[in-house]
Parts: C-alpha cells; structure tokens; sequence
C-alpha cells in the first residue's frame, strides 16, 4: 500500500485517536501529519508491509511524536521557575533581570535570552550554535537552576 493511500484509508482514524489522547484537534492533525512525513521517509519499508502492520507503525509513531512534545513542553517549561520580575514592566524589574542573566557564563545567558526573552526554538538555537536541540534543552534547564539557585540566594 502506498503512503498516499495509507494516507486516504487511515488519516480519519489517526486524527481521532490522536485528539483523544492530546485533546486538542489541531494539535492532533499536527502530529498525524509529522508521523505521515516521517513515513515518506521510510516508504519503500512500509509499502512491503502489510496495511494493518503499516497502520500499526503509524500508530506507534504517532504516540512517540506525541510523548516528545509532552517531554519536551514540561522539559521547557519556565513558568513556575522563573521569577515575577521576568514579566514585570517596570525598569528596576528589567535591569535586575538582565544583571542576572548577565550573571550566567557563556553561552547560557544567551541562549537562556534567545529561548526565553526572544522567541527562539531549541533546534533554531542549535543551529546558531552548532549542537543539537537535546543539548540546548539540557543546558536551558541547567541555567534554569541555576537561576532558581541564585535567586535562592538573593
């Protein structure tokens, strides 16, 4: 069975079973649609398979997708441990933060800036600094303690 027909027979039936686990349509269609790109990747293997042993490997990508997403967003997450001051608008807020940040060695201070003042992604952080997306998530989350260490201190 071809990916595009693997695609007409299963999408429906990948889409649902997906939202029911992540709640969220949207979101669901997303991840359906990377493990169908992944598929292309892997065509000429899964066009040998039977279309019940294909839609199984659809299956098991899709809960893997979806399980690196959750791991990633709570590896990621910031928002019970940065303090007030990060969304604070005064001036005072600002400088402490930045003095703080300032703080940190390189490139963590700035790789911290990028990802959590600027918007930046793991993996577009990578790039710029030529490691992989795990390795920036590893070093944010050590900053991350870092920072909650110090403020400890303060």
């Amino acid at each position: 069975m071809t990916i595009d027909e693997l695609y007409g027979e299963f999408f429906d039936e990948l889409v649902s079973w997906c939202t029911g686990m992540c709640g969220d349509e949207t979101a669901a269609e997303d991840i359906v649609q990377e493990s169908f790109a992944r598929a292309l990747s892997r065509s000429e293997t899964l066009e040998k398979l039977h279309p019940m042993q294909s839609r199984a490997w659809l299956y098991t990508t899709i809960k893997n997708i979806y399980l690196d997403r959750v791991r990633h967003s709570a590896f990621e997450s910031v928002s019970d441990d940065l303090p007030d001051i990060a969304a604070d608008d005064d001036d005072y807020a600002d400088t402490e933060t930045d003095e703080l940040i300032n703080t940190l060695p390189y490139p963590d201070g700035i790789m911290f800036r990028m990802r959590y003042f600027e918007g930046y992604s793991s993996k577009e952080i990578g790039e710029m600094f030529n490691m992989p997306p795990g390795t920036v998530r590893s070093r944010l989350s050590g900053t991350r303690r870092k920072l909650r260490k110090m403020l400890k201190e303060e």
